[in-house]
């Protein structure tokens, strides 16, 4: 199946990539496409071969998965801050027959060939628009490996295949509907399994992807784009509300897509009073982005992440693990060359968080298995810990604190998702305190004379 030639066909002269700069129809973009993934051909590279992918948001990274994808090639965005060593690790973990990139920076890989997109991309403009590549129509080819999150600190390379992808769209389509004239912003990235999905859903839809400047904020893109829909995490959401301007544009959306960590209850009800259209959403790398989602805009306080979508399957283990599948499984993971599929005898994935499923397929998600802890005789899950209050020798007023106690809060608040106030003297509240790249600033500073929020 060829959707990208497919949603040419539907969708023609639809946008599909909106930037600051420029307009790409669904049209131009498959014979773009299709371009790229002739230039693949000519250089000698089959169907199954891996295309690991370093480079920052542009529609030439999106130009470049379609063309991967038409071609039937692999492909494996990497995060483009990965330092030295850990991008060597993941491309070892990969052994990929070509990394494209922007320029040679950094060492040189062996066995792996270094194209650069900017030369791909003039000889791809003297190839031929009608493709000169089998087309392979087989839904379960393996057309992704994107990295799971590492919430366990050791992110793992997810395969996925065409079929993972598509009744991942088509599934999420059923619960909030996507049509032409509607724009979702790309704010996560193309690495991470929430952007990567976009392309499916718009190829499906025939909605267009908004991609911002490297350097543009959120606000920036709410008021520039014709956004229907977004998608953010709480801690963004929190830092939009505090800016009254941006509320008409977040209450103009028509969804506004809420997960990758527990929503505290104070922020849900203040998106619900200032009329927001946000649905709440729990997923993972493994179930191809989305597993459960809620019906319609929340309207009502609640816990729950919202309904089992179609093509998923979710039921809880005796210890309360969450167990999915479905046809958004993803198809292992690449281990040594190997793909290892992560199913038990049941054919079941254990997600490793623990959660509850009520009669009408709600699920809430009470935490990590391995983040648990006992206290007092209570199992303690951190994601139900809505605020942190940190002491701390000094703070400055950008949320960074001179502390003590061995790195203790450095360790909580790395994997803490609520919102966290540092607790201080006004007197010692700096202009400045000595801070590492590693540091995470607070949400507020709460001193005997302010509540303030940090720069």
């Amino acid at each position: 199946m060829d959707i990208i030639n497919q949603a040419a066909l539907w969708f023609t002269d639809s946008p599909l990539l909106v930037t600051r700069e420029k307009t790409l129809s669904f049209r131009k973009c498959s014979e773009k496409a299709t371009q790229i993934a002739n230039t693949f051909f000519q250089k000698g590279y089959r169907p199954g071969d891996i295309a690991a992918l370093l480079l920052p948001g542009s529609p030439e990274y999106v130009l470049m998965l379609l063309g991967l994808l038409k071609a039937g090639l692999v492909s494996a965005p990497l995060n483009n801050r990965f330092p030295e060593k850990q991008l060597s690790t993941a491309l070892e973990k990969l052994q990929p027959q070509m990394l494209l990139r922007e320029d040679h920076a950094g060492k040189q890989k062996k066995h792996i060939t270094t194209l650069l997109i900017r030369d791909l991309l003039k000889e791809a403009e003297r190839a031929s628009t009608e493709p000169e590549f089998p087309v392979d129509e087989n839904i379960d080819r393996h057309v992704t490996i994107i990295h799971t999150s590492a919430s366990s600190g050791n992110p793992k390379a997810a395969v996925h295949s065409f079929g993972n992808h598509w009744f991942s769209a088509f599934g999420s389509a059923g619960n909030l509907p996507l049509e032409k004239g509607d724009c979702w912003l790309l704010s996560l990235p193309l690495f991470h399994i929430g952007g990567y999905s976009l392309l499916f859903k718009a190829l499906l839809s025939g909605s267009s992807i908004a991609l911002p400047d490297p350097t543009d904020s959120i606000e920036e893109s709410l008021r520039f784009f014709p956004l229907t829909h977004l998608s953010l995490v709480p801690t963004q959401l929190y830092r939009l509300l505090q800016q009254p301007s941006i509320i008409p544009a977040l209450a103009s959306l028509k969804a506004l897509l809420l997960g990758g960590s527990p929503t505290p209850p104070t922020l849900l009800a203040e998106t619900i009073r200032k009329d927001i259209p946000v649905y709440l959403t729990y997923g993972s790398t493994e179930m191809s982005s989305q597993i459960a989602t809620s019906p319609g805009p929340v309207a009502t306080m609640q816990q729950n992440s919202g309904r089992v979508l179609p093509f998923r399957e979710v039921i809880t283990a005796s210890d309360g693990e969450l167990l999915c599948k479905g046809e958004c499984l993803f198809q292992g993971y690449l281990l040594n060359g190997r793909i290892e599929p992560q199913t038990d005898s049941n054919g079941w994935f254990h997600s490793n968080d623990i959660g509850t499923i009520d009669e009408n397929r709600q699920v809430t998600v009470l935490g990590r298995k391995d983040n648990m802890f006992i206290s007092g005789g209570e199992n303690i899950h951190p994601e139900e810990i809505e605020l942190a209050l940190v002491p701390g020798l000094a703070f400055d007023r950008t949320g960074f604190r001179l502390g003590y106690g061995g790195g203790y809060f450095d360790r909580f608040l790395k994997n803490f998702n609520g919102v966290s106030a540092g607790i201080i003297f006004h007197a010692l509240l700096l202009d400045e305190t000595p801070h590492a790249a590693h540091d995470i600033p607070m949400h507020w500073i709460a001193t005997e004379r302010e509540l303030l929020l940090t720069e």
